[in-house]
């Protein structure tokens, strides 16, 4: 059974298979052709001709290719054969060239120093690489000098000079002081290109003594210093104060300020310089001036003015860059130094040459035995290049001799080629600035035609519509193709078809006898194949009775009807919409085959109801109005919205217009007040109405502009005051010629999905924009900052082209063109674009670690360069974590932590640390692709806090004049304990406090006996840790010692055997046991009492007494903001009055000193503006520590902690 194809309305393949033209770059590896065609080797990815390695990482020397069969790979190095089996360290990956050296384990990156070449070959050639020059990078270290202090008088002029370490790649050079900040830089001080720090004159705040150059040398991530500079600028005064001291009273002295005086240059010397600089480098020309007033710099060129857009000044001016370079730029440029008092002039004569670039590169050849072709390379450079080749590697020269190839400087012409001469060919280009190399290779085949596209196909198509028949196919020669229609037809012309170059038969319009058998023929010298369709025409589907516009009264019942006709083969479905959704649920609507039937209608069953009907290949539609009214309880006069128009006509028919003429309909008591034209375009969207133009209601003609290449139909409708008339019947239809595009696509952009591509996507055009058959789009792309010509390519039934081997994160400018049968669109815009991002390959460096304080601390580091990022910078990523308390071993696992900083910033806060713990971190950069390399950790440790209240305090063992104190450590002594502070205070009969005891007791202390107390009295005690940065938080206890040793204890408190063995001896005495009796009462009658007022005051009595008589001298200040801190009742947690003396416990709730990132505000993804610096979020899980009552000394809050950003 044949294999079915629709083309449904606005959706038609276009293309299968793009064939292989005999110029084309590659022999196409359909799967189909994998096992007899063959292809010689290209080389496909190797690494840049000046490979400079990090010597701490193994070595990576790419060399990848492609052929058929695969490429078999070697090496040259320093010109002789490299043996990679004899080095233990070398290994070449599999199925590829690239060699790996292994010398972190052993070995240095010095031993490989030379020049690689790869070298891939298989039966049909060998290709070869650059030569790629393999050095590791240095970063010397400063050579050690001794540098006496400069004095100079205020206004003289200076030089301090850097002269740093030569490394590879040359050091970036920076001027800061001892603090690592920079130094400020003006008009009058500035660097200069080679580094030395230059003044035009000093003043005396130009004093100081630590100018420090520094290298930083970004492939190893290291900085080199320079020892510092002292300089002293002594101003007049000073001056003046030295030479009195130094003479008697009679001698005249006086020293005059610096005269000032006209410009003269620093730097470069003379009045003439040359300077030679390379095409497309940029070329920089500087003049830095010494006078008095500072002078100002100027740059004019002599012979031309200086491009706009290419032009750019910096470092004040002092130095002029010129982008791209040309030979054009070639000439005299003037700097001038101006001030007050003169001007000075410098001409520096620039020359550009140029290292040899592209004019045309060789391409690869695919040709058939006994075809002629030509290998084309072409330069340029100055001076001119000299052209040499090579035949798979070796000069052609000495080269095995080949009767079809003939050499005529940069061109080999071919002629009756042989199997025998394939080959690759090198084309390289050099002059004394480099060299280009390229591979081309030229492939002889000979191959019989092949059909690609599966056989019997049926494709089936609605009449009046293109239909697209595929042959896509494949031979050597370029087979050509012809198309029958039936069995013994003449081959198809292109008066009525279009044969496109891939082998696809286009029929603009299908018309029923289009239906049949169509045959592929694909014929070359070696052979002829053949693939035959089939194609099936499918009457449109036509609603042939619409849905009527109706005006009903409320509570009455409508029907509204939909007649379609369609193909006897294909099966409508028929689907009714109520404002373009679907119909309510409701009872009151039915639907029975033709009719939509609405009972007991509602003012909000109003609208518009459609008829939708589709099959496989097209789908129509029609709508229908419903207005709803109230009941008319009178005859009124019918007003209705108009009878549709009938009668239309098409007159005067010419290319882009032509003239509708109609009859209208009647008005219904309403008069028309406008008429609305619509088109249908049978060719791209049948059954979609479009609207055309507007006419005044007194009109029965129009004439209409039409678009080329449109197949179109119109229909009219007439408005009253009451609505729109239902569409007339359509009139004929008018296909009007094709034209080229008047328009590209939009929405053009490119935007690499990986690190060597780029995406080249845009919205395509319509059937209807295309204006003509053989839509397509010609893609053209460059790099933005490159010499390199368009690339182009032209596409067809697609929105997407993948641009592949491209550099990571390269600017890219971008066109997508359209075209047709009949030429091209305008030329349009070009956009910009990027390849994909890679990961970063650089670590941010110079990571430094400022610990603000115990909770806070502030990390630098310098940006990594903007090269090396290779992709849109999002930001630098800390990681840190804590390694262990200072105080003891943290066995509990905590996972790092992470903050991201946005943008191009170089610091921020790490907030909420724990006191007294080591911490370490590390930076990475992140862009659009992930995160780059870490940094070198760097590890910190945050000081001592306060401790937080010891956890636990109780009183045992009370005597009549003893109490023994026991208690836990703090929870979280955030440093080293030192001692522990007790106070305490007894309180009287009447309530009153008593004098307060300050008592130190050692921090290895866990329990206290207290002696020589009073009997019978309650105690209260105040009790806090210390670290040696000051007191933690306190906690509170209340103790009563025994009444007398005959007394009767304290229920909390068990009498031992001993107390009761010292009352046998008088047990038995009648006074003692009278006595014992009325103190007894007494105490009863004591407690009723004491109970009685506790319940009736609701408030503990002592409390009263300590609202009133407070000691403020035991309150522990609290460590942020040297506040005292309020005393809270155990039991109601009321807080004191203002002006209450009550000494303060500093209770703090557990979760009001939790250091949880959540409290900031925006939880752990939290951010913080640029004065934080903390814009990211935690990574991981922080572990709750046990809720305490009396913890206010852990980690600062949340609160605490912004407000030190502040």
């Amino acid at each position: 059974m044949p294999k079915k194809k629709h083309f449904s309305a606005g959706r038609v393949p276009l293309i299968l298979f793009l064939c292989q033209m005999i110029s084309a770059l590659d022999v196409p590896l359909d799967s189909k052709l994998l096992g007899d065609l063959v292809q010689p080797p290209t080389i496909t990815q190797q690494s840049p001709k000046d490979y400079i390695i990090d010597p701490r990482e193994n070595i990576v020397i790419q060399c990848e290719a492609k052929g058929r069969p695969p490429p078999s790979f070697s090496w040259t190095r320093n010109g002789t054969h490299f043996d990679i089996d004899k080095d233990p360290l070398v290994t070449m990956k599999p199925g590829s060239g690239t060699l790996v050296i292994n010398i972190l384990s052993e070995g240095k990156a010095e031993t490989y120093e030379g020049v690689y070449q790869c070298t891939a070959r298989n039966e049909r050639g060998a290709a070869i690489s650059n030569n790629i020059v393999v050095r590791p990078s240095r970063s010397p270290l400063w050579t050690k000098e001794r540098l006496e202090p400069i004095t100079l008088r205020n206004g003289q002029s200076l030089v301090l000079p850097c002269r740093p370490p030569i490394g590879l790649p040359p050091a970036i050079i920076f001027w800061m002081d001892n603090s690592f900040q920079r130094l400020p830089q003006s008009e009058r001080v500035s660097q200069g290109l080679n580094g030395d720090l230059y003044f035009s004159n000093v003043l005396p705040e130009d004093t100081r003594e630590d100018y420090i150059c520094y290298a930083r040398f970004n492939h190893t991530q290291t900085i080199q210093q320079k020892q510092p500079i002292s300089l002293k600028v002594i101003s007049v005064d000073e001056l003046n104060d030295t030479i009195a001291a130094n003479l008697s009273d009679t001698e005249f002295y006086g020293a005059k300020p610096s005269k000032e005086r006209p410009p003269t240059f620093l730097t470069p010397e003379g009045n003439e310089s040359l300077k030679e600089e390379l095409r497309g480098n940029v070329l920089s020309l500087e003049c830095i001036a010494e006078g008095l007033p500072t002078p100002v710099i100027y740059w004019i060129k002599e012979d031309g003015t200086l491009p706009v857009n290419r032009t750019f000044y910096r470092n004040f001016k002092k130095t002029l860059q010129i982008t791209q370079v040309s030979e054009a730029d070639s000439g005299n440029y003037q700097c001038i130094a101006k001030n007050t008092l003169g001007a000075v002039h410098h001409t520096i004569s620039v020359t550009v040459k140029a290292a040899p670039y592209w004019i045309s590169a060789p391409q690869n050849l695919v040709l058939s035995p006994g075809e002629n072709g030509t290998l084309i390379c072409r330069a340029n450079g100055n001076p001119k290049p000299r052209i040499g080749w090579l035949t798979n590697g070796v000069p052609v020269e000495i080269a095995p001799d080949d009767p079809s190839r003939k050499i005529d400087g940069d061109t080999i012409m071919f002629s009756n080629v042989q199997e025998r001469s394939s080959a690759v060919y090198q084309c390289n280009a050099s002059n004394e600035y480099g060299y280009l190399l390229a591979n081309a290779f030229v492939n002889v085949l000979a191959e019989p035609p092949r059909i690609l596209t599966s056989a019997n196909i049926l494709y089936q198509v609605i009449a009046n519509r293109p239909a697209l028949l595929d042959c896509a196919f494949f031979g050597s020669p370029l087979p050509t193709i012809e198309w029958f229609k039936g069995t013994k037809g003449r081959a198809l012309h292109e008066d009525i078809y279009v044969l496109h170059d891939n082998g696809t038969l286009e029929i603009p319009v299908a018309q029923k006898d289009s239906a049949g058998t169509y045959t592929c023929v694909a014929r070359n010298k070696l052979g002829m194949a053949k693939n035959e369709v089939h194609l099936e025409i499918k009457d449109p589907t036509r609603i042939i009775k619409q849905p009527e516009y109706a005006v009903v009264q409320r509570g009455s019942k409508v029907s509204f009807e939909c007649k379609v006709k369609h193909d006897d083969t294909l099966i409508p479905t028929i689907m009714w919409l109520k404002d373009n959704g679907e119909l309510p649920n409701d009872e009151r609507f039915s639907v029975d085959k033709d009719h939509l039937v609405v009972t007991d209608v509602s003012d909000d069953d109003g609208g518009t109801y459609t008829c939708a009907a589709n099959t496989t290949l097209d789908s129509v539609s029609a709508s229908a109005g419903l207005r709803v009214v109230a009941p008319t309880p009178t005859p009124a006069p019918i007003y209705d919205v108009p009878n549709p128009p009938f009668d239309l006509e098409l007159t005067n028919q010419l290319d882009k217009s032509v003239q509708l003429t109609w009859t209208p309909g009647d008005d219904n008591n309403s008069p028309i007040t406008k008429f609305i034209i619509e088109y249908e375009d049978a060719m791209h969207e049948a059954g979609i109405w479009h609207h055309q133009a507007e006419v005044s209601g007194t009109q029965t003609t129009a004439q209409l502009t039409l678009s080329p290449y449109v197949n179109y139909s119109f229909r009219v409708m007439a408005e009253n005051s009451i609505g729109r008339s239902v569409p007339s019947e359509a009139s004929e239809q008018y296909l009007t010629k094709a034209a080229e595009p008047d328009q590209n696509p939009t929405s053009v952009e490119g935007i690499g999905t990986e690190p060597d591509n780029l995406v080249i996507t845009w919205k395509p055009l319509n059937g209807f924009q295309s204006n003509g058959p053989g839509l397509q789009y010609k893609v053209s792309w460059r790099q933005k900052d490159g010499d390199d010509e368009w690339t182009s390519v032209v596409v067809a039934n697609v929105s997407k082209y993948i641009v592949s081997g491209t550099p990571t994160f390269v600017p890219y400018l971008i066109k997508v063109q359209a075209l047709n049968d009949v030429g091209f669109a305008p030329e349009p815009a070009a956009v910009m674009g990027h390849s994909g991002e890679d990961l970063p390959m650089v670590a941010p460096g110079n990571v430094r670690v400022n610990v603000v304080n115990s909770t806070l601390a502030e990390v630098h580091w310098d940006p990594v360069p903007l090269k090396s990022v290779r992709g849109h910078l999002q930001g630098y990523r800390i990681y840190y974590w804590k390694a262990q308390s200072s105080s003891k071993r943290n066995r509990r696992h905590i996972e790092k932590k992470i903050l991201t900083f946005q943008g191009s910033k170089t610091h921020g806060m790490l907030p909420g640390l724990q006191p007294y713990s080591h911490y370490t971190l590390n930076v990475r950069v992140v862009n659009g692709k992930g995160e780059g390399p870490a940094s070198t950790d760097r590890a910190f440790h945050t000081p001592e806090g306060v401790p937080s209240a010891p956890s636990s305090l109780k009183i045992v063992n009370p005597t009549l004049d003893s109490l023994t104190l026991e208690w836990d450590p703090p929870s979280h002594p955030n440093g080293v304990l030192t001692e522990y502070t007790l106070r305490y205070q007894p309180i009287n009969s009447t309530h009153e406090l008593g004098p307060l005891v300050d008592l130190k007791i050692p921090a290895n202390k866990t329990r206290w006996t207290l002696k020589h107390l009073n009997f019978s009295t309650r105690y209260k005690f105040y009790f806090y840790a210390q670290t040696s940065v000051g007191s933690g938080s306190q906690i509170t206890e209340e103790a009563i010692t025994t009444v007398d040793e005959a007394g009767i204890l304290p229920p909390d408190v068990g009498a031992g055997k001993a107390m009761a063995s010292r009352q046998v001896d008088i047990a038995t005495q009648g006074w003692f046991i009278g006595l014992m009796c009325a103190v007894a009462l007494l105490i009863l009658i004591l407690l009723i009492v004491c109970f009685i007022r506790r319940n009736k005051g609701g408030k503990y009595p002592v409390k009263e007494k300590e609202d009133a008589h407070a000691d403020p001298e035991i309150q522990p200040m609290k460590e942020d903001d040297g506040t005292f801190g309020e005393y809270s009742d155990a039991e109601d947690h009321k807080p004191l009055k203002k002006g209450s003396r009550t000494p303060s416990d500093r209770t703090v709730k557990k979760e009001d000193s939790d250091d949880s990132l959540v409290d900031y505000g925006e939880g752990v993804n939290g951010q913080f503006n640029e004065d934080g610096s903390f814009i990211g979020q935690y990574s991981g899980k922080k572990e709750k520590e046990p809720a305490e009552g009396n913890e206010s000394s852990e980690a600062p809050s949340p609160v605490n902690a912004m407000n030190s950003f502040v």
